[in-house]
């Protein structure tokens, strides 16, 4: 397990190295400050626009610093082949894959603590309001997401090998789920035999990554979500991320390092 934690604190170190997350957290800060300050027709809920605005581009810049992360961790060690001396010692492959991992989720934690105490500063001091129990479930919410993502980049990272080709196709998937993922069931419906059997397949296959998203609550005040609920999705995600984590350890363990 310690072994563990030491591969998880090289990425961590290495997140506050890379200008990834400074330059998507400023250009978040600006927009969100730019909208927050201009009233439209001196609309009286502009507020709700800037929280939805800002928790869309955290939702767009974590999942940019989760996958390109994730993306470039077991490529990057096989490119300055310190995947060799790592390896000679009494480290497994499934433990480069289980650090890999925890580092790449905490680091994912660890820039969403910082985008969502923004975010309240910029939207409590406009409304006078700290809902911070709703904040906290929406950020724990959305790490649990990202567990997913990060699982399924680092399987995308041995598939692909590219962390340029790995990023891209990633980044589509998850964006596909988020915006086409639910309404798969319904487009099913539309077509014959056997288009129909495979969508309603690809439906009940893919992880829903919708589900963990509690923007519009968050924007309108609609309070917490269950705590039950939030629990079985927790559960949902850990299935998802162990599948994905299982299959990254089989393809590495088959990959030639050379």
């Amino acid at each position: 397990m310690n072994t563990i934690w030491a591969l998880a604190g090289v990425v961590i170190k290495e997140l506050y190295r890379r200008k990834d997350f400074y330059v998507l957290f400023v250009l978040t800060a600006v927009i969100t400050i730019v909208a927050g300050s201009v009233r439209f027709f001196q609309d009286p809920n502009i507020v709700r626009y800037v929280k939805d605005l800002c928790l869309l581009l955290i939702w767009i810049s974590a999942l940019l610093v989760t996958i390109a992360t994730a993306a470039r961790q077991i490529p990057a060690e096989r490119e300055s082949r310190t995947i060799f001396p790592l390896l000679a010692k009494p480290v497994t492959r499934g433990q480069v894959i289980l650090g890999k991992f925890l580092g790449c989720w905490l680091a994912s934690g660890i820039v969403l603590v910082v985008f969502y105490v923004f975010f309240a500063v910029v939207t409590g001091s406009r409304e006078h309001y700290w809902p911070v129990l709703d904040y906290v479930q929406a950020l724990l919410l959305q790490w649990i997401m990202l567990g997913v993502v990060t699982a399924m980049t680092l399987l995308g990272s041995i598939v692909f090998a590219a962390p340029s080709s790995t990023v891209t196709i990633v980044f589509i998937v998850v964006a596909g789920i988020l915006f086409l993922g639910r309404h798969l069931n319904t487009v099913a419906m539309h077509y014959p035999e056997p288009l129909h059997s495979v969508i309603y397949a690809v439906y009940f296959a893919i992880p829903h990554l919708e589900l963990f998203d509690v923007r519009e609550r968050v924007v309108n005040d609609w309070g917490l979500v269950s705590w039950l609920a939030c629990g079985l999705a927790t559960l949902y995600a850990a299935a998802y991320a162990g599948l994905f984590l299982m299959l990254t350890w089989l393809a590495f363990r088959r990959k030639s390092l050379n």
